[in-house]
């Protein structure tokens, strides 16, 4: 059994946030719908494609339905809305207002399915003084504070981060709310709105929020970066414990001259941890003498490298599907391990084509009939699938 057995999710999201959150659903069990727009998810051109099919876009969406309507055709809309009725979640993160615009609004759809539970992924909130203004990973990045704490601390210049830190962050909390609300849901028959804002996900997240609200300066105790055998290694925690304890295991001498200042001492004392970490013969020699001092190290791997590692490897951290070009693809998997419930994408399942279930799912949830569905086709309601092997 699956922890979400018998849940059907309404995705309307694209790229990433809401993607994301649905990736999530799918595998804990829940059947996922993505309604993709006739002009496509962009992340279809993202990353490394293979029959038609791009490996961001599969990334997030690999195990779900796909059904391709045009919201801007009369129909449209109504279509959405029948499927709404029969859902038990709706995800989206167009910008404030779209949604309404189109009468799919929570207040319309509560109408229509009270149980609904529906989560909405914005960059400033449902409403406020900036629910408006169109918002990125990168926009949160630098109107949190991250950015300029982080270069800050490395003494370099403003620069985003090569991490989405911002959507998968209101992904997470979007999903821990709209499972709670599930809850809610089945106790009382009454479904109700999330309404995730991105900058308060990240807030809520950092770690580090409390010094912005103190008032007070930034003084990290993240990770530190030295000279090693066959490479750099990083150590975890505050430069002053790290040189306490290599001066207490392995004799480390300070040789900063008498009466130096804070800034040259540790100059000198970094330098001095360069020369004694790359000494050593080999690389497990050093890390076992940073194992004796019981300092946290690691390796600056790639990410295909951490995929290599002997915990992802135990873990199944990645699993093989189908690329639909006769070959497997590597997909990440998602992390939750239960102790009895299954988890988890499986190697039959692919990443869908636009509109490839167009049939399938206005059938079994909506009962419709063939010429019904022709019907809208032949209308622009319903974009059919094209299979790119065939262009």
């Amino acid at each position: 059994m699956r922890p979400l057995d018998g849940i059907k999710v309404l995705d309307l999201s694209r790229v990433l946030a809401g993607p994301f959150a649905g990736r999530i659903l799918h595998d804990l069990g829940a059947e996922v719908v993505k309604v993709e727009p006739p002009e496509g998810d962009v992340t279809r051109n993202w990353g490394k494609v293979r029959a038609g099919l791009a490996g961001y876009y599969t990334q997030q969406n690999v195990g779900k339905q796909n059904v391709c309507i045009d919201l801007s055709v009369k129909g449209g809309p109504d279509i959405v809305r029948q499927l709404a009725a029969r859902a038990d979640v709706l995800i989206e993160n167009f910008r404030p207002g779209v949604m309404q615009k189109y009468e799919l609004g929570y207040e319309d759809l509560a109408q229509i399915n009270p149980k609904l539970v529906m989560l909405s992924i914005s960059g400033f909130g449902q409403d406020g003084p900036e629910s408006e203004r169109a918002a990125y990973a990168p926009i949160l990045h630098a109107e949190s504070g991250w950015l300029e704490r982080s270069a800050g601390w490395n003494e370099t210049s403003l620069a985003d981060l090569n991490l989405s830190a911002a959507d998968t962050n209101a992904s997470l909390h979007g999903t821990i709310g709209l499972l709670a609300a599930l809850r809610v849901a089945e106790i009382t028959g009454e479904g109700q709105h999330i309404d995730m804002c991105m900058l308060d996900a990240f807030l809520a997240t950092d770690d580090t929020s409390h010094v912005g609200l103190d008032g007070v300066r930034y003084s990290s105790a993240g990770g530190l970066v030295w000279q090693g055998v066959d490479g750099p290694v990083l150590t975890a925690g505050d430069f002053r414990w790290v040189w306490k304890r290599l001066n207490e295991v392995h004799g480390l001498k300070d040789q900063a001259p008498e009466n130096s200042d804070v800034p040259t001492k540790r100059r000198f004392r970094e330098d001095a941890i360069n020369s004694f970490l790359s000494s050593f013969a080999t690389r497990d020699e050093m890390c076992r003498a940073l194992d004796e001092c019981n300092l946290a190290w690691g390796d600056i791997k790639t990410t295909a490298e951490a995929f290599e590692s002997p915990t992802a490897q135990h873990r199944a951290a990645s699993i093989e599907v189908d690329a639909r070009d006769g070959g497997l693809r590597r997909v990440v998997q998602t992390p939750y391990r239960f102790s009895k419930s299954e988890s988890g994408l499986k190697s039959d399942q692919v990443a869908p084509y636009q509109g490839e279930h167009n049939m399938d799912v206005l059938r079994n949830w909506l009962g419709l009939s063939r010429h019904e569905i022709e019907s809208l086709s032949q209308s622009k309601v319903l974009i059919e699938a094209v299979d790119p092997k065939e262009i």
